[in-house]
């Protein structure tokens, strides 16, 4: 049987019958996939934890008339023992990889962009930046920016999105796409922090030295305006977010 191995962080589990699991993973070459790991429920099973969510492998896999098997599973980053351990950094985890899941619809289309944003999100959400490390809402909302972007989805956050008048501008329209000028803001456009602002920016661009001395109050009201904004542009709303810590 053809074979082909790969990169991949799993984004989810299912059971299989009465030892078997369909694991979801996005790869790095062939995009998301799902394939059967064989007795993996079992005490005995060779695969032990590293098939668990959140985990970076390398694995080969059988190719399959429905769906690819599970042939050989190296661990790469067990991330699931160290993000279960603490509430924010779990659901954070959570969140990342349901909207990979959803910002990557068709199976076994490669999509390298998005595997690199959500392996190196999980890299921080574990381990920190090399500037030290960040609250797990700030890594989040990075990487659902940076994702969002990678879709075709990314906010303007300097010049109206309407109208392109220069900026900066006073109000954020998340059904929009992003920053509006007053001649263009629907009704009730939330008028946020300038500084909320260049912290987005920030986020956006991954530089991380930026968002060092960020105050508290900014990070909550920018996860508000990423919060929304992921809302109104994905087709389907993110069951994990509501669940995520975002008051430490």
């Amino acid at each position: 049987m053809p074979t082909y191995r790969d990169r991949a962080v799993v984004l989810r589990t299912h059971k299989l019958g009465e030892a078997d699991r369909i694991i979801t993973m996005l790869t790095c070459d062939h995009g998301k996939v799902r394939a059967v790991a064989r007795g993996v429920r079992r005490t005995s099973s060779k695969y032990g934890g590293r098939l668990d969510p959140f985990n970076l492998v390398d694995i080969q896999l059988v190719i399959g008339r429905n769906l690819d098997v599970v042939a050989q599973v190296e661990s790469l980053h067990a991330y699931s023992a160290p993000l279960r351990l603490d509430y924010p950094l779990f659901t954070a985890a959570e969140v990342m990889v349901e909207a990979a899941d959803h910002l990557v619809p068709v199976e076994k289309e490669p999509a390298p962009a998005q595997y690199r944003l959500l392996a190196g999100a999980l890299r921080v959400l574990g381990a920190g930046t090399t500037d030290g490390p960040r609250p797990a809402a700030m890594v989040l909302d990075s990487y659902l920016l940076r994702a969002l972007s990678a879709a075709g989805y990314a906010p303007d956050l300097v010049d109206c999105v309407r109208c392109g008048a220069s900026g900066p501008h006073p109000g954020f329209s998340p059904s929009m796409g992003g920053m509006v000028c007053v001649n263009c803001q629907p009704p009730g456009t939330p008028h946020p922090n300038p500084e909320t602002i260049g912290y987005l920016r920030a986020l956006l661009t991954g530089d991380w030295a930026a968002t060092r001395s960020i105050a508290p109050v900014r990070v909550r009201e920018g996860s508000g305006l990423v919060a929304a904004f992921v809302s109104w542009h994905m087709e389907r709303g993110l069951r994990s977010l509501p669940l995520m810590d975002r008051t430490r």
